[in-house]
């Protein structure tokens, strides 16, 4: 029997992962799409690599909602979700009623902390797997996918028990369709695919936070400036610098595990940024200029309301996250404006 994937959220993040995990033997890859679903069903994806060239997927189905994807009938192994998570706009574990089985396996390829609750309260006993990427990918027409750089995804399996207590029965069977999940990456083409525990894995979720709740609000409040131009600024990369040190310094206070050795130091990482001459925005500056809400909730509030939980205060994302939040109320309703 064939492994059948759905993946939900078929931006350039999804769509190219799931052009990889198309190219595993025996692997059946359809998607839920959403602005870019005519190209998509009339033509498939076009993906630009450096590092695997110029290619056509065609999945397996396209589908327009979650209503077509259940009129399917089809069981699913794996439903891969890659949509932005915008907690204050949606619950996106909606899209998924119907569709999860008892087999069926949640992977969530999302940015922030707290992303697996809603997926957790709404499919109780449900094999969660939660995804850190630092692909750097674009879709700047419909169906037309760019990867730039990087290919590296890390999974883990969601055992959040374990933060508190012991393991059960259930974690061997997670942990197994964690572990297949990246064969299945690694047989698409992704060599740097990496299981890890649950543990290591949220320590990867506050080490990406270190990064994208320093320069993604910072861009935005400097004037949506690109990364290369924040850590080349003498006084914004001392900003930057501070914000990464205090997370750094307290997530592993928070997990009661120490960052491993091999993570980024903040240093390595503005460094690395620096050598970085591509012009290109963090997230965050893009929705700004485009008047998308910003994933605000996922990447600052939920890490904040974490620390708070465990009688720890992170200070700096507190006032990026404040500012943040009254920029992005006012930028979306100008009458607001008036009022402050």
């Amino acid at each position: 029997m064939p492994t059948r994937i759905l993946i939900v959220g078929a931006g350039a993040i999804g769509a190219f992962y799931a052009s990889r995990l198309a190219h595993a033997p025996e692997t059946h890859v359809s998607v839920i799409c959403r602005s870019n679903y005519q190209s998509v069903k009339a033509s498939g994806f076009s993906i630009t690599s450096p590092q695997f060239g110029d290619y056509t997927f065609t999945p397996a189905n396209t589908f327009a909602n979650s209503t077509e994807a259940r009129a399917s009938g089809i069981q699913w192994d794996y439903i891969v979700v890659s949509t932005k998570a915008l907690p204050d706009l949606s619950d996106d574990s909606a899209i998924l009623e119907g569709l999860v089985s008892k087999p069926t396996a949640i992977v969530l390829i999302q940015n922030g902390l707290g992303v697996e609750a809603p997926y957790a309260n709404r499919f109780p006993g449900a094999a969660i797997c939660t995804a850190v990427t630092i692909a750097s990918c674009a879709q700047p027409l419909h169906g037309k996918i760019k990867h730039n750089r990087w290919t590296r995804i890390n999974s883990g399996p969601w055992l959040p028990h374990l933060d508190t207590g012991s393991a059960k029965p259930s974690d061997a069977r997670i942990v197994e369709l964690n572990d297949k999940f990246i064969r299945l990456l690694k047989a698409g083409g992704i060599k740097d695919a990496e299981a890890y525990d649950h543990s290591k894995l949220q320590l990867i979720r506050w080490h990406k936070i270190a990064i994208n709740a320093s320069m993604n609000p910072s861009s935005v409040l400097a004037g949506c400036v690109s990364n290369n131009a924040m850590v080349n600024d003498e006084e914004l990369y001392i900003h930057l610098k501070g914000v990464m040190e205090e997370i750094f310094e307290s997530a592993p206070k928070i997990l009661g595990t120490p960052f491993p050795k091999e993570f980024a130091t903040p240093e390595r990482i503005l460094r690395s940024t620096q050598k970085n001459i591509s012009g290109s925005k963090p997230s965050m500056a893009l929705d700004w200029e485009q008047g998308k809400t910003m994933e605000l909730e996922v990447i600052l509030g939920n890490p904040i309301r974490m620390a708070r939980e465990r009688g720890f205060d992170l200070p700096r994302l507190q006032s990026l996250y404040a500012l943040l939040r009254m920029a992005q109320q006012s930028h979306q309703n100008p009458q607001m404006k008036s009022r402050i």
